[in-house]
């Protein structure tokens, strides 16, 4: 008992570092003592239910290190995150232990990678519930030299890589063979060192164009949604003055403008009309992109999306949006695509309507189509908070022609913990995978920029105020990644079928046989 306990807590552990500041590499073996666990158990009912208590428990633990931040906002958050994210790990644990005592090894193995990975890519793209905080593939996010393949794979290509190793590892302390030894750093190694001959050898497009961010450092609780706004904007206002005259695009964070602004004329706002006003007399080639909420009426007999509400006489619709303030085009305003579980979308409304997790509470609107916004020819793709966590809604915004991204946050919700550093660092994922350069402005850390091989040029942290300049790297080059998005979860689906259809088929036979 006390040996399988300690195994689960070094398998919690070594799960957790990449999440709490620490090295991503320990994934590679963060599985080994919880397969040595499942070894120990047989194939009889008893001991299939004393497995999942054990490795339930692993994953409890895992959440609990790397999402505890949650509970600075919403206590519940932490009890919603860990039972949905543990459900698909536990079940891909439970169906690699059960296979794993009635068919042979390589199918086991196979179905152990597949499934966790067919998880993930479930649990990333479900519309009621998704949450891909612990996606393996993410835990890089802190080394993002040792993962450039991501333009290729995305993060489930870290997660394949992960679980390859951890199996390849557990075989070799297993056998004490030199050649599973020689295969479990096989495994391990080759991926880095193709990692690092790409970062060596990359070269960044020739084209920049100059970037601002702005950090107003606004407390979320006190100030932001009940504090003077004549005061929010004076502050935005004062940041903007401190920026270069000659920036092309000035950004600002998530919800920055402290007015509601119409969805159909973002532009008439008077916050929208002060900043116009500042750049227009000092420099009418700048692009201010700030983060607003924007609201849309439908008459009575108007059709209206799903996520409409109810007005005296009206429907409306309410969003968290980028604005676009002095751009060249049509396009000013993007809807935030992913939106955040219980705060700005709640699953089963008519149920759980009455559960506040913090923030902008009741359901906002949202639509699938990302904008570009332009400026001097620069094309900008505005992401905003949460869709940094979703690799191929990111991607859409280079699919949508975005030659540089830029990412607007509010990270103040969760204080000074792991949460807010780590949006921070899967944006340099992001970066990876799309080869695209990223300016991210926040309302209190991390603000920064990200270069297109996800290094860290210069970074404002918590509760900082500030303005921090750079120019950035413009590119139209799109990654494999981009072109075909999360591929590498879809081939888990299909892999997972077979190898259950195996080990069927596996069994059936084997079945006829000792009958025969």
């Amino acid at each position: 008992m006390l040996r399988k306990l300690l195994c689960v807590s070094l398998s919690a552990a070594l799960l957790s570092a990449g999440w709490l500041g620490g090295s991503g590499l320990t994934l590679l073996v963060a599985f080994v003592p919880l397969l040595f666990v499942s070894a120990s158990y047989g194939p009889s009912v008893r001991d299939m239910i004393r497995m999942a208590g054990w490795a339930a428990l692993t994953f409890v633990l895992w959440n609990i290190a790397t999402i505890g931040w949650v509970w600075n906002a919403a206590p519940v958050g932490v009890f919603a995150a860990t039972f949905f994210s543990g459900f698909w790990s536990l079940a891909a644990f439970l169906l690699y232990h059960y296979v794993s005592k009635r068919s042979p090894k390589p199918v086991a193995y196979t179905l152990f990678v597949a499934a966790w990975v067919a998880g993930e890519y479930l649990y990333t793209h479900a519309e009621v519930i998704s949450f891909p905080w612990l996606t393996l593939g993410n835990g890089f996010s802190g080394s993002p030299w040792a993962v450039q393949w991501y333009e290729w794979t995305g993060v489930m290509g870290g997660s394949v890589w992960a679980l390859a190793c951890n199996l390849a590892v557990f075989e070799a302390a297993r056998s004490r063979r030199v050649r599973d030894a020689v295969r479990a750093a096989v495994a391990a190694a080759v991926p880095i060192v193709v990692s690092l001959i790409i970062y060596v050898n990359y070269e960044p497009e020739a084209q920049s164009v100059e970037v601002a961010v702005v950090q107003p450092n606004v407390d979320c609780y006190e100030e932001k949604f009940s504090g003077s706004e004549r005061e929010q904007l004076q502050n935005l206002l004062d940041l903007l003055d401190e920026t270069p005259l000659d920036a092309r695009i000035v950004v600002m964070p998530e919800t920055a403008l402290p007015e509601q602004l119409r969805d159909d004329a973002p532009q008439s706002g008077a916050t929208v009309r002060a900043l116009r006003q500042m750049i227009d007399s000092l420099r009418p080639e700048t692009m201010i992109v700030a983060g607003a909420s924007t609201v849309k009426l439908y008459g009575a007999s108007e059709p209206r999306s799903e996520t409409a509400r109810a007005g005296s006489g009206f429907y409306y619709d309410i969003y968290n949006s980028a604005v676009a303030v002095n751009g060249d085009t049509d396009t000013d305003v993007h809807h935030k695509m992913r939106l955040v579980i219980g705060v700005e979308a709640m699953p089963f409304r008519r149920l759980l309507g009455f559960v506040d997790l913090g923030g902008v509470t009741g359901q906002l609107g949202r639509n699938d189509r990302a904008s570009v916004f332009e400026k001097g020819g620069v094309k900008a793709g505005p992401a905003i908070c949460y869709e940094g966590l979703y690799g191929d809604s990111f991607a859409e915004f280079v699919r949508a022609g975005a030659e540089t991204m830029i990412v607007m946050s509010n990270d103040g919700w969760w204080g000074d913990t792991a949460g807010h550093r780590r949006l921070f660092d899967f944006c340099r994922l992001r970066a990876v995978e799309t080869r695209r350069s990223i300016a991210r402005s926040a309302n209190t850390g991390v603000s920064g920029f990200i270069t297109s091989r996800g290094d860290v040029t210069a970074r404002l942290d918590w509760d900082m105020r500030g303005v921090l300049t750079s120019d950035v790297e413009v590119s139209s080059r799109r990654t494999a990644y981009v072109d075909y998005g999360d591929w590498v979860g879809r081939l888990a689906l299909l892999l997972t079928a077979l190898c259950l259809l195996c080990h069927s088929a596996y069994r059936i036979r084997r079945k006829n046989h000792l009958v025969n």
